[in-house]
């Protein structure tokens, strides 16, 4: 490559200049001749003529490199190069931080930056340097990781000249190691380091011209970390204070800031005695006015300009800083470092004794001598405050002592003499003053023990060079000569390492050293050796040294002498020469006071002025051993008279030999401007300080040797286009980046290859880019033409064919137009001759059809008017004939119905009537067996035959009597009947001859009476029949209005409820903001109340306190119920399934207390008597039979009867349950046979787990077979031979309990007749035979009553057939009747109906009530033969019986529910005692495992508690309930604490706590929350407590572990969020990274960290977690209201996280990556989608990241201005500007974003931006969590279903 490939037409150079330093032109033409034509911005167009090639202009970087990160990735390495890319970054970009290879170039923006946040902190924490924008942040991250990692020391260098915004830098640095090793222990050492910043800001900064807070001091601040890498303490050592600013300052200048605020606070009584007040005895006050006649001005009390120290700068306020506001904040840092209030005071005076001792006015006494008057007051004062004699300091401010040999004298001094004495005595205060705070800030930040390694802070002075430099200036530029060596050093020797281990060959890279420079400044017989030779001179002067120097270091090549001064020398330091004025430097070398005054402080009454001239001098501790150079000095006086020079040469020294010893980072800070204007670059002054601080002279280094660096596959990747494909060998990627190299670049010397790298001179990049550029764009240029190529062709080829086409067309149109006319005509002949022999045609057809149609109706008319004639006759007389016999008919039907329905119902009501009889008949019969009374249950059945005997002969009485007066009618009815047939003979033969005379008049009358009579009686029937349907129907309008009434109710009760919901809503988000700020202080009392707690553990460890010791739990004596009446429930549970609507009743009931699958096993504890049987409505609604009732008294008569019907069985039930009632109270005798019984349960126990193991086995067996029918068949058949089995052993099983029972009874008769001699009744056996003979009796008439029974039954049911076969007939009969009535009008029809459905209904609640009365039976029959089976085992000591009716159906691995049978109504309530309160907690809250509880009912354990609560209210125990609710939240207190990172866990307390909290509610009585109770759940609140208070807390604990669990899920989700949605790439071809070669090298020692996760995998892997997250929280039970709002916070966190990353990472801002970001975000909706959590709004917090990307992938034109702004309302101002100024081309083929179009788009932005509160917060606070609220969810389980698991050991509890 030569130099006229790069310099040709279009190429852009640097020209220099005077203004702009760099100017940028373009080549107009190729460069040859050694001229050079170019054109600038502006159209200036200038020619250059070089000598040589060397002289040519420096090239511009490619577009695609400018604002780059760093500026060794920059190809030309240049200083225009370097100038330009940071001027871009600062003035376009807003970007003041950037990389130059090691060293972090920091500008100094003169504005405050919203990028120090914690946010900030966390964003870069754990990256390394270079994956994020350039940041103070990450050189510090650098630094700790590399102490993490290499564990080594290390040290961080800022410099930078006066107002470059060192102090900030290094503030920042030491804010975040505060941050990120934050240790744990009590003092808090990291506030105590940020504490100390406001503490030295105060003492050693002040405002110069450059800078409004510039340090006058240097700093090295270690700050000590343990092997955990915590901080543990610090250490801090100061460098050259400028004590002369104490006493003077320059124009426009301030002293320390300490002074000024001190001066603010005088007019606090606090600080009354410093005696700050009134201005006019101030000397220096009045100064002025020596020269100014003008009278002086009132100052105010304690204002700065009363004093002289503070007003020479006549500057004295800073503009946006408040004094008295800063001297409150190092108040507070002194108080917080623990410096008492009173030292505090002292050290006041000591700063107010110095600023009085500048007023006090030294008067000139003739002569040598000077004086001060009597009466100054500030001498008075200086020596109050301090403590001192007032007129020793008056004599040994004017006076000296001189010692000759054993004489001492005094000796007055002159005026000048005095007052610079005056003057060393107020700097010697101030310097020990600032000695003695930084002692005690080391002390607080001391470690307890030895530190393991540090990571130290330097913020030193950068070069300076002022009109006139002084000895301040020559310290400042040796100092940072020194420190340049050691940049210089580090810099090469990472340069030469990076070739070393890439392999390659290089050369020794020459650098400059300012060694020579150094040796002239402290070598010997150099300027620091002279100088302090000079100042033991007694005699020596400032002239004197100067000419020494001119004699002895004229050899020196840095050192020379001004032509036009003999009191100044010249220095060529690295940065520049700089000249130093020797005045003043041999007594600020000396730096002497008077050792009179030294003594007259140390008899100080102050404690601290005493102090601080009485201790000895200490050598600041290092972490370095350094040793000795020469012999110890022998006394430590010596020490003291070092000069300033000698103590600043060795510990700069100590300092260098520290930073050796350590790993350095470098902070350059550069000063922009000097006017300090924001945002304002002068590329004058920038130049000057990149020279002076080193920057170029890294670039200089870095261009010298090879300073572009690719991988190979990164090189193969970008320049794939500039090679063919054979030369590309897969196998060997270098072996094909050797091929490509070697057809582009010939000069070897330009590249080398290393082991995995390939680097290149400087400028061969952008040569590359050049030829790539060059390819692309001739391929695109091809591709244009074959293109155009292609599509013209196409064009001409449908063009030629269109006319091709359009020719043929035409002609075939043609042509059979001319065919077409030919048809025509011949066709018209050919019609012409047929349609007039048609027409001809049809008028003769026409003709003849119309006279035969004529005809043909005429004789039709005649014919049919005969037929309808004889048509008419024979309707009439079948008309007659049917009409009469209808209403015959009719009338025989309606008596016989009447008396059919009467005959039903009275019969119905005897078989009732006597059924109830029967029934008690029964009961009575039964309870006679019970107590054996067997002769007294045959009198009484002889009775009860006797009374039906009795019964039977009177209505055979009566019924014979009924006969005899029949009979006897009948008898009369014949009589009657014969005289009706004579006197019918007679009328016959009368009608006969009535006939004969007048047959036809009467035959018509006859038949006209018949025909009005039948009308009349069928009008009056109709009638009737309407009267009465017009009643029913106004009934049922009154029905259904009232129906709607109600509903209209409910409606507005419906109406009241919704707005009181909204008004309840309203106040809920009212109070939002009070409850985020009450849950933030929550949160930090919980965090101190945890670390209250673990400090205890601590203290409790530390004393040997037992640890808590765990009890054994009661064992319960049966665990279990035998295996009958389990069976025997579940027949009854199986019969009630086959009923319909059997989900809506059993969904509230029957609760078990254990989760199961099989659901269905919960019908078993349904109770019957509860069930509004009346309500439940038919299955199949497909079939229904409308039914008309002939006449309302049918419907009437029903319901009556319906009503009777619920009356008895009401009845019948109150009977029954007083029945049971009796047989339940007879109380239980002890048991004669404990051991026998107790025996006898086990054997039954270990049956049922054998007969369990047996239907397991079964159970396998069928399901391993499921095809196998034979052997489905065969468990069917051995199932229902199991059923009959238990069938018979239950009935043997109350057999034996009746036996027994007798046998009971008959032992305790005869024990109370016989005492203890039983065996005396049965002497002779006739026990024995009385029994068998009574058995035998008790049979025959048991089996006597059966058969009878049994005859009379099926007798019953013969009738009650024949009934419903005649309602059968009679149903058909109205179902016809309703078919003809369906003809009649709408309204008839529609009452119809509803009678019909009346009836239907009526009918369908009988059968439905009979169904009742059945299973009421059956189920009393199944609880009797319970109750017997239950006696019995609390006979054998088993307990309470109703613990044992439990059902267990507990398959192999599962827990399944257990039903109890509810024997008794229960108060929803656990009853315990006091002493087992803690094992009750113990074991709902310590022990209980995520594990067992997810298989339990979710929340059972806040329910089981809430019920203790309850019994405690219920019995009114105070000191009770406040001891369990006290221990319930301790309890979950320390089981979250100690199971806090268990997410299980966390999740399974915050369900159970909002549980118990709205139980709490729900039961509390509060009428807002009894909206969803039922009656009984009201009548089960909380009646003596009222715990609003514990719900508070409650409340507060949720809060707290709902925390816990976001912060669970943050810390998983965390390490996916980057390598997820940034750093996948799903969508292939559009990757997003950018080369390796172009982002420069920022680490200072290569690194490479693994991310934790693999980008293509991070994806999936956040949804798993996600999933795991949701699916969690869903099987604890957890409110869905709840689920959102963690899902909420969690997608607020990912978003966080994600936009935070994008905004400090300027290689992810470019199309192809916003489309990448975009759809891995549509990945996270879609999940939302699959979770139903989209509607919740749970992706709008998403909108930030969706927006931003969005905002990537948008067009950027002026156009585009308003859609941007409106798309992006979501993200604030400084957020769209940010990523739009980051916003980098992947390729140079798509244009930047022009900085029109960001000025734009940020003019439009200020409107929206005065509506936004946080626009100055660049990134998202990733900490910020949404208001935690807890919607009430009422629960619908009852408390009285609730039982207790066989799972928790809880037998201590008792369900009252």
């Amino acid at each position: 490559m030569s130099v006229r490939e790069l310099y040709v037409k279009g190429a852009h150079v640097w020209i220099p200049d005077r203004e702009q330093v760099w100017r940028c032109a373009q080549l107009t033409q190729d460069y040859k001749n050694h001229l050079v034509t170019v054109t600038f911005e502006d159209g200036q167009t200038q020619e250059i003529k070089v000598k040589s090639d060397e002289e040519l202009p420096p090239l511009r970087n490619p577009e695609i490199l400018i604002g780059e990160n760093d500026l060794t990735s920059l190809s030309y390495l240049h200083e225009p190069a370097v100038l330009y890319n940071l001027q871009v970054r600062f003035c376009n970009q807003n970007a003041i931080y950037t990389y130059c290879g090691i060293v972090l170039v920091a500008i100094n923006p003169y504005e405050e930056l919203p990028i120090y946040g914690p946010d900030t902190i966390s964003a870069y924490r754990g990256h390394s340097m270079g994956d994020l924008d350039p940041h103070i942040f990450a050189v510090a991250e650098e630094a700790f990781t590399q102490m993490e990692r290499d564990n080594r020391d290390q040290s961080i260098i800022v410099s930078g000249e006066s107002g470059a915004g060192k102090t900030v830098s290094a503030k920042y640095a030491m804010r975040y190691f505060a941050s990120v090793g934050g240790s744990d222990s009590e003092t808090q050492i990291e506030k105590k380091i940020l504490a100390s910043n406001p503490i030295m800001e105060a003492i050693g900064n002040a405002k110069t011209t450059r800078n409004d807070n510039s340090s006058r001091f240097g700093k090295y601040i270690e700050l000590d970390f343990t092997r955990s890498y915590s901080i543990m303490g610090a250490n801090m050592r100061t460098y050259l204070l400028e004590k002369s600013r104490v006493v003077f300052q320059a124009p426009e200048e301030r002293n320390y800031h300490i002074f000024y605020q001190l001066c603010s606070a005088a007019s606090d009584k606090k600080y009354s005695h410093l005696r700050l007040g009134p201005p006019e005895t101030f000397h220096y006050m009045n100064q002025g006015l020596q020269e100014d006649p003008t009278p002086p001005r009132r100052s105010r009390p304690g204002h700065q300009d009363n004093f002289h120290y503070l007003n020479q700068g006549s500057s004295p306020s800073i503009e946006g800083v408040d004094d008295g506001a800063d001297f409150i904040e190092t108040c507070k840092a002194l108080s917080l470092l623990g410096i008492s209030e009173a030292t505090q005071n002292q050290m006041f005076r000591i700063l107010a004794g110095i600023l009085h001792l500048g007023n006090i006015v030294i008067q000139d006494n003739g002569g040598d001598a000077s004086t001060i008057d009597k009466g100054d007051e500030s001498l008075a004062i200086v020596a109050e405050l301090l403590g001192i004699s007032a007129s020793e300091l008056k004599m040994w401010l004017c006076h000296r002592k001189i010692t000759s040999g054993r004489e001492v004298f005094t000796k007055p001094v002159t005026l000048s003499e005095a007052t610079f004495s005056r003057d060393a005595l107020a700097k010697h205060i101030y310097a020990k003053l600032f000695d003695w705070i930084v002692k005690e800030i080391n002390k607080c930040f001391a470690a307890p023990t030895k530190p393991f390694r540090f990571i130290g802070v330097l913020d030193i002075y950068g070069f300076e060079t002022f009109e006139i430099n002084s000895f301040e200036q020559f310290c400042i530029n040796y100092a940072n000569e020194k420190l340049q060596q050691q940049f210089n050093q580090h810099v090469f020797k990472l340069e030469q390492e990076e070739y070393v281990k890439e392999q390659i060959e290089w050369e020794f890279i020459n650098f400059y050293d300012n060694q020579p420079c150094i040796d002239l400044i402290e070598s010997k017989l150099g300027i620091l050796d002279l100088l302090d030779e000079e100042c033991r001179m007694p005699k020596g002067s400032d002239q004197s040294w100067v000419e020494k120097l001119y004699d002895k270091c004229k050899k020196w090549d840095h050192f020379s002498k001004p032509r036009l001064s003999n009191t100044s020398f010249l220095i060529a330091h690295f940065a520049d020469k700089v000249g130093y004025e020797c005045a003043g430097f041999l007594e600020k070398n000396r730096d002497t006071v008077s050792e009179e005054q030294i003594n007259l402080l140390k008899s100080s009454q102050i404690s601290l002025v005493h102090a601080l001239f009485t201790e000895k001098a200490q050598v600041a501790p290092t972490k370095v051993k350094v040793l000795p150079t020469g012999p110890s000095p022998a006394h430590s006086s010596k020490q003291m008279r070092k000069s300033v020079g000698s103590q600043f040469r060795d510990s700069l020294n100590l300092l260098m030999l520290t930073l050796n010893s350590t790993t350095p980072h470098y902070v350059r800070c550069i000063k922009p401007n000097d006017d300090k204007m924001a945002f304002t670059f002068d590329p004058t002054r920038a130049i000057q300080q990149l020279r002076a601080c080193g920057v170029l002279e890294t670039v200089r280094i870095s261009a010298a040797g090879y300073p572009s660096r690719w991988t190979y596959h990164e090189f193969f990747c970008r320049y794939r286009v500039l090679c063919t494909s054979r030369d590309i060998v897969r196998n060997d990627m270098r072996l094909t980046c050797e091929k490509i190299i070697a057809n582009m670049i010939t000069d070897e010397d330009k590249f080398k290859f290393g082991r995995t790298k390939i680097f290149f001179r400087a400028g061969q990049v952008a040569y590359m880019e050049k030829l790539r550029a060059d390819r692309l764009s001739a391929c695109g240029i091809m591709i244009q033409k074959n293109v155009r190529m292609y599509i013209h062709r196409n064009r001409f080829r449908r063009m030629r064919n269109s006319a091709i086409v359009i020719q043929k067309y035409a002609r075939g149109m043609a042509s059979r137009r001319l065919a077409h006319h030919m048809r025509q005509t011949a066709a018209a002949i050919k019609i012409q001759a047929c349609v007039r022999g048609w027409v001809k045609r049809v008028q003769y057809r026409r003709l003849v059809y119309t006279i035969t149609r004529l005809q043909a109706h005429a004789r039709g008319c005649w014919a049919r008017q005969k037929y309808q004639h004889m048509r008419r006759d024979r309707a009439a007389i079948v008309i007659q004939k049917n009409v009469r016999q209808w209403l015959t008919r009719r009338r025989y039907l309606r008596a016989m119905r009447g008396f059919v329905i009467v005959q039903g119902l009275v019969r119905c009501f005897l078989a009732r009537r006597q059924l109830k009889k029967l029934k008690i008949e029964a009961k009575s019969i039964e309870h006679q067996k019970k107590l054996n009374k067997g002769l007294e249950n045959k009198i009484i059945s002889l009775q009860q035959k006797l009374t039906e005997m009795k019964n039977e002969n009177s209505f055979i009485s009566s019924y014979k009597e009924e006969i005899t007066v029949l009979k006897t009618r009948v008898t009369d009815l014949k009589g009657v009947e014969k005289q009706l047939k004579a006197s019918n003979n007679q009328v016959s033969e009368l009608e006969a001859r009535i006939a004969e005379l007048t047959k036809e008049l009467e035959m018509e009358r006859g038949e006209k009476m018949d025909v009005l009579t039948q009308k009349e009686r069928a009008d009056k029937e109709n009638r009737e029949l309407i009267e009465k349907l017009n009643e029913e129907n106004v009934r049922l309008t009154k029905e259904l209005s009232d129906a709607q009434k109600e509903e209209t109710k409910r409606e507005s009760e419906e109406y009241l409820r919704r707005k009181f919901e909204a008004e309840k809503q309203q106040l809920i988000l009212e109070n939002t903001d009070e409850k985020s700020g009450y849950q933030r202080l929550l949160k930090e009392f919980n965090r101190l109340e945890q670390k209250n707690e673990h400090l205890e553990e601590e203290l409790a460890k530390f004393k040997g306190g037992n640890a808590h010791k765990r009890t054994a739990s009661n064992v319960s004596n049966l665990s279990g119920a035998s295996d009958a009446p389990t069976e025997l429930v579940h027949d009854d549970a199986s019969e009630f399934s086959s009923f319909p609507g059997d989900d809506d009743w059993m969904s509230d009931i029957g609760y078990g207390s254990v989760r199961s699958r099989s659901s269905e096993m919960s019908d078993s504890n349904r109770n019957l008597d509860n069930i509004e049987w009346s309500s439940q409505k038919t299955g199949d609604t497909s079939e229904i039979k409308i039914q008309v009732p002939q006449k309302m008294e049918d419907i009437t008569l029903v319901l009556q009867l319906q009503n009777k019907v619920r009356e008895l069985e009401k009845e019948r039930r109150n009977l029954s349950k007083q029945i049971d009632h009796l047989e339940s109270s007879s109380p239980p005798d002890d048991p004669q046979h404990a051991q026998e019984l107790i025996r006898l349960q086990e054997l039954e126990m270990e049956n049922a787990k054998l007969k369990d193991d047996l239907n397991r086995l079964r159970k396998s067996i069928a399901d391993s077979e499921p095809q196998n029918n034979r052997v489905q068949e065969f468990m069917r058949q051995f199932e229902a031979l199991q059923d009959e089995l238990e069938r018979r052993r239950e009935e043997c099983i109350q057999l034996r309990t009746v036996l027994a029972n007798r046998a009971h009874d008959l032992r305790s008769v005869t024990q109370t007749s016989y005492g203890k001699d039983v065996d005396i009744v049965n002497e002779d056996g006739e026990l024995v035979l009385a029994y068998q003979t009574q058995k035998q009796v008790n049979r025959r008439q048991l089996e006597d009553e059966l058969k009878k029974e049994k005859q009379r039954l099926h007798e019953t049911e013969t009738d009650y057939k024949g009934e419903l076969e005649r309602l059968r007939r009679d149903n058909e009969r109205q179902q016809k009747l309703l078919a003809q009535n369906l003809c009649k009008s709408d309204a008839t029809n529609s009452e119809t109906l509803l009678q019909s459905e009346i009836m239907r209904l009526t009918s369908e609640n009988l059968n439905l009530q009979g169904q009742v009365d059945n299973l009421t039976e059956q189920l009393k029959k199944y609880k009797r033969s319970l109750r017997a089976y239950a006696k019995k085992l609390k006979e054998a000591g088993g307990g309470d019986p109703t613990d044992m009716l439990d059902v267990n159906t507990t398959n192999e691995g599962e827990v399944l529910p257990i039903i109890r049978k509810k024997e008794r109504e229960y108060m929803g309530m656990f009853e315990y005692d006091r002493r087992e309160e803690m094992q009750i907690i113990r074991v709902l809250v310590y022990e209980l495992k995520p594990r067992v509880a997810v298989t339990l009912l979710p929340g059972l354990p806040a329910y089981i508690l809430f019920m203790c609560i309850r019994h405690t209210d219920h019995i009114n125990d105070d000191e009770k309930v406040r001891s369990l609710l006290n221990n319930i939240v301790n309890g979950v207190k320390r089981v979250i604490k100690k199971r806090h990172e268990d997410l299980d866990s966390t999740v399974l307390w915050l369900s159970n706590v909002l549980r118990l909290l709205h139980n709490l509610k729900q039961y509390s009585g509060d009428k807002a929350f009894q909206a969803e109770n039922t009656v009984k759940q009201n009548e089960q609140s909380l009646k003596n407590f009222d715990l609003s208070e514990y719900r508070q807390v409650l409340s507060d604990i949720a809060v707290w572990i709902y925390n816990g669990v976001i912060k669970l899920m943050e810390e998983k989700v965390q390490p996916l969020i980057v390598p997820s949605i940034l750093e996948h790439e799903a969508i292939a071809g559009l990757s997003g990274n950018k080369p390796g070669g172009m982002r420069g090298r920022t680490g200072s020692v290569a690194r490479e960290l693994e991310s934790p996760v693999e980008p293509q995998k991070a994806l999936d892997l956040l949804l798993k977690e996600m999933t795991q997250f949701y699916r969690t929280l869903a099987m604890f039970g957890t409110d869905p209201e709840l689920i959102t709002q963690v899902f909420r916070q969690i997608f607020y966190f990912i978003c966080a996280g994600s936009l935070n990353n994008l905004l400090l990472r300027k290689d992810m801002c470019h199309w192809s990556k916003g489309m990448q970001i975009r759809y891995n975000l549509s990945h996270l909706e879609q999940w939302t989608r699959d979770m139903r959590l989209h509607e919740s709004g749970v992706t709008d917090t998403l909108a930030p990241i969706i927006q931003a990307a969005q905002l990537l992938q948008a067009r950027k034109s002026d156009d585009d201005v308003h859609s941007i702004c409106d798309m992006c309302d979501k993200l604030s101002v400084s957020q769209i500007i940010k990523i739009l100024n980051l916003y980098t081309p992947a390729d140079e083929f798509e244009d930047r974003v022009p900085i029109s179009f960001i000025h734009k788009i940020q003019a439009k932005l200020q409107e929206r931006a005065e509506g936004e509160q946080a626009q100055a917060t660049l990134l998202m606070n990733t900490k910020f969590a949404f208001p935690v609220r807890f919607p009430f969810n009422p629960s619908s389980i009852h408390l009285e279903d609730i039982e207790l698991p066989d799972a928790l050991p809880l037998t201590m509890l008792k369900k009252v």
